[in-house]
């Protein structure tokens, strides 16, 4: 069901939840600079209208998903705190931001809690390449495929790359954890990330390490907009009891050995399904 519809908020009221875990967003910052119009209308329209639900149905918390990348732009220290400047510089950027700013409101208005949870890149099995960590999926049927690696300027700029069994067993703590008062979005704020900075070079290395095999690089102009470096700080969040279990190489061929099984079983249904061709 879409977010921003009155539908949606009905459904809240209806089943009364205790918890809401809302990820539903537009999350394709390019998408965002083409049509804000829309970017808006799912990120922030359709966030109040769940907050609306929530509000009605006595909700105890929202736990929200924000992002430590395009929530703090191009930030001055590394890795970056939670109160750091917030510089967006996307529609998406300020999306999230303004999303982060209505909760804030929501608490102090309707009494209604809620947790901001900051993400880092997040990668794992069954990631969607379109997402802010999708290099690590494409990068990874490209190499599937034997094609060389498409690298954006010159593959210096960093991320820090968070596994995902590592983000969900943050949301099942924010689920629940004490929360102090403060004033400000940055007192309900966590980054979830790793802290560590990973260069695009370096992440074509490891997969290289681990497929066995090099395909090959093409360096392509740099993407305007596009951060330079981007590594969160994540003390709040391990003062919780958090910490992320996944190696970057550990988790890189998780995800490398999920693709590539995936890309088996449907050459192997496919051959199955037309065998004269």
């Amino acid at each position: 069901m879409d977010i921003a519809d009155p539908r949606a908020r009905e459904l809240i009221l209806d089943v009364s939840f205790d918890l809401i875990n809302h990820h539903a967003a537009q999350i394709d910052v390019r998408a965002s600079v083409a049509d804000p119009i829309a970017d808006a209308r799912v990120n922030i329209a359709g966030l109040i209208n769940i907050l609306e639900g929530a509000r009605d149905a006595g909700t105890r918390r929202v736990v929200f998903v924000s992002s430590g990348g395009v929530v703090y732009g191009e930030p001055d220290v590394y890795p970056t705190p939670e109160g750091a400047p917030k510089r967006p510089v996307s529609p998406y950027g300020v999306s999230k931001l303004a999303g982060e700013y209505y909760l804030d409101c929501y608490r102090a208005v309707h009494g209604l809690d809620y947790v901001a949870l900051r993400y880092g890149n997040v990668y794992g099995p069954g990631q969607d390449p379109h997402g802010e960590a999708g290099v690590v999926a494409i990068f990874c049927s490209r190499v599937i495929d034997g094609e060389p690696l498409d690298i954006f300027g010159d593959g210096e700029q960093t991320r820090d790359y968070v596994y995902v069994e590592d983000v969900a067993a943050a949301n099942l703590i924010a689920a629940d954890m004490p929360l102090e008062d403060g004033a400000g979005i940055d007192a309900r704020a966590y980054n979830v990330a790793t802290g560590e900075a990973t260069s695009v070079n370096t992440l074509a290395t490891l997969l290289e390490e681990i497929a066995g095999v090099r395909p090959g690089r093409i360096h392509r102009d740099a993407r305007a907009g596009e951060l330079r470096r981007s590594v969160l700080s994540t003390a709040r969040m391990r003062a919780m009891g958090w910490t992320p279990a996944q190696s970057l190489r550990e988790g890189l061929a998780r995800t490398f050995g999920h693709i590539a099984s995936g890309r088996t079983t449907r050459s192997i249904a496919s051959k199955a399904q037309w065998p004269d061709e």
